[in-house]
């Protein structure tokens, strides 16, 4: 597999990614509630971490530490050393989190191997349904922006989680945030849930890889096969 992506350790899903994660683009995760998106994003940081290099995540949920600290084990202690994390509370916290999380990547003071937004459309949702919406949209392009930018230039894995709406036309589930969002992401990700702890990844977008799926699984030590 290329030695520059970010491997999942799952070999299906290496597979339908090309050997993982891009490190120079910005990488959509979406899907309903409970398909494995935090999970996804949780075991690849602390894979990442645990090889040496600092993940920069920005949690607008609050997202249980206890997922990754399953799948690292008796190393958890190693992977909160490298993790930051910053709860934002609003909107323009979500901004600033990304401002300081592509700056510290920009400047390359540390080695950081992941960017995480989970998710990054929780805010937006909330301001699309009041009287913010334009506001809204427009931290999220923003956001975007500086998250396509930093990737291409710190060379660093970049994702974000996104929620979903149903499409009332044809029942499908889409992600929030229309098209300027999933032009934003080089590869898109949807996330199926099926029976017990299996799951469906799903490559809806790729610039260099042949759209298809790869099943995985959630246990308590992360992804498995």
């Amino acid at each position: 597999m290329p030695p520059d992506r970010l491997a999942t350790g799952v070999p299906a899903l290496d597979a339908l990614l090309g050997g993982g994660l891009e490190p120079d683009s910005v990488t959509e995760i979406y899907g309903e509630g409970g398909s494995g998106k935090t999970v996804l994003a949780l075991h690849l940081a602390g894979r990442v971490a645990l090889d040496g290099k600092w993940v920069l995540y920005i949690d607008t949920e609050g997202v249980s530490l206890e997922r990754l600290e399953g799948s690292a084990g008796a190393r958890f202690e190693e992977v909160l050393r490298r993790l930051l994390i910053a709860r934002p509370r609003s909107l323009p916290e979500q901004d600033g989190a990304v401002a300081t999380a592509t700056a510290l990547a920009r400047e390359g003071r540390r080695p950081v191997g992941l960017i995480v937004v989970d998710s990054i459309a929780f805010f937006y949702r909330v301001a699309a349904a009041g009287d913010d919406a334009d506001d809204g949209r427009a931290s999220l392009l923003g956001e975007l922006a500086e998250l396509v930018d930093a990737a291409a230039t710190a060379h660093v894995p970049t994702i974000f989680t996104n929620q979903v709406w149903r499409n009332q036309r044809d029942g499908s589930l889409e992600p929030l945030g229309g098209s300027f969002v999933n032009h934003a992401a080089k590869t898109i990700l949807r996330l199926d849930r099926s029976e017990g702890d299996r799951r469906r990844a799903v490559l809806v977008k790729h610039r260099s890889r042949p759209l298809g799926s790869a099943p995985f699984r959630i246990t308590g030590a992360g992804l498995a096969p």
